[in-house]
């Protein structure tokens, strides 16, 4: 048997999920007719309270997007050192957006207003212009940390204040508001913009959605027909997002208990120094001792298969695909690797 924990994007359609995709109306969605698209959109936009939300093929899309929406040339975007904006994104803010970036250190990959009041530039003919903040939640290389509606607030609040725009690298979302219990509509309140995948926690092949004002949705529909994004009789994948928002947010409790076991086991072990404090799903464990390529080795050995992350650290993520049998087989088998 197989235990992947690479990513919570390695997991299958559910056979619910199958029958809602093979079942689903579809027109052509370049040409607003898709029904199951619309459908999706509305849904997503009515979940967050807010106006539109456009479906794209993934979450890098949803990014890239909302970072051309709100910035242009000589302008510059905040961010943590560790957002997947800036580190997973191929180099898309200068690519697409042709926009600076300003990079901030934060515990767990989070930054604070009083962090980022200090970063904004000044008016000034030598800097680029502060246009957009970008946050993260979950925060990936955090481990899954969370941000919280306080902490978020007064992010917003000096948003606001200086004219900037704020958008919201969603992609684990849902995670976070399991977690903490927070309302998907207060999110959407203190946001410009915010990017929800749904290939992640919540099981679907493919498929994110941006979400924003109408004005911004519609600037987006063509930045995305632009960046190739446009599909045909995309019902299909969007019948599967309808589905995971309907049946499979609610289980994402679950990752996140399998995590907290599954990181209590890698702890024990006594080349692991470290374990991320573990919030939802990701488990980071720190190495002393060995290597990352080393000791993932010894997991391919015994069928288990994990991420590095870093020069001395390695990612587990549980997922709608890695069950109550599968953690106690990991058990056994990690005793075998250490």
């Amino acid at each position: 048997m197989l235990i992947d924990l690479r990513s919570d994007t390695v997991t299958r359609p559910t056979p619910g999920m199958k029958e809602a995709m093979f079942a689903a109306p579809v027109g052509d969605d370049v040409f607003g007719e898709d029904p199951t698209v619309n459908a999706l959109e509305e849904k997503i936009a009515k979940l967050f309270g807010m106006e539109a939300a456009l479906f794209c093929p993934s979450g890098t899309m949803t990014n890239q997007i909302a970072i051309r929406l709100h910035t242009q040339i000589q302008t510059e975007v905040i961010c943590h050192k560790y957002s997947h904006i800036y580190l997973y994104e191929g180099g898309g803010i200068m690519a697409n957006s042709l926009a600076s970036v300003k990079l901030l250190e934060g515990d767990l990959g989070k930054i604070t207003a009083a962090q980022i009041a200090e970063s904004i530039n000044p008016d000034d003919v030598h800097a680029p212009e502060t246009t957009l903040v970008s946050l993260e939640n979950t925060m990936n290389k955090g481990g899954g940390s969370i941000y919280t509606l306080d902490e978020v607030k007064p992010v917003q609040n000096l948003c606001q204040e200086k004219g900037i725009k704020l958008h919201l690298d969603g992609a684990r979302l849902f995670n976070a508001l399991v977690a903490s219990g927070e309302k998907t509509q207060e999110w959407g309140a203190t946001f410009d913009t915010i990017s929800i995948c749904l290939s992640k926690g919540l099981g679907c092949p493919v498929g994110s959605a941006l979400v924003g004002s109408k004005s911004d949705i519609k600037r987006a529909r063509k930045v995305r027909k632009a960046f190739g994004g446009g599909m045909r009789q995309a019902g299909f994948l969007a019948a599967a997002g309808i589905y995971a928002l309907d049946h499979q947010v609610d289980r994402l409790k679950e990752d996140h208990s399998r995590a907290k076991s599954l990181g209590e086991m890698l702890g024990d072990l006594p080349v692991v120094s470290e374990i991320f404090p573990v919030a939802t799903n990701i488990v980071i464990a720190r190495l002393e001792g060995t290597t990352p390529e080393e000791f993932m080795k010894k997991l391919s050995d015994q069928n288990i298969k994990s991420v590095k992350f870093g020069k001395d650290l390695v990612r587990f993520v549980t997922h709608l695909d890695f069950t109550d049998d599968q953690l106690e087989e990991f058990g056994k088998r990690i005793k075998k690797a250490k």
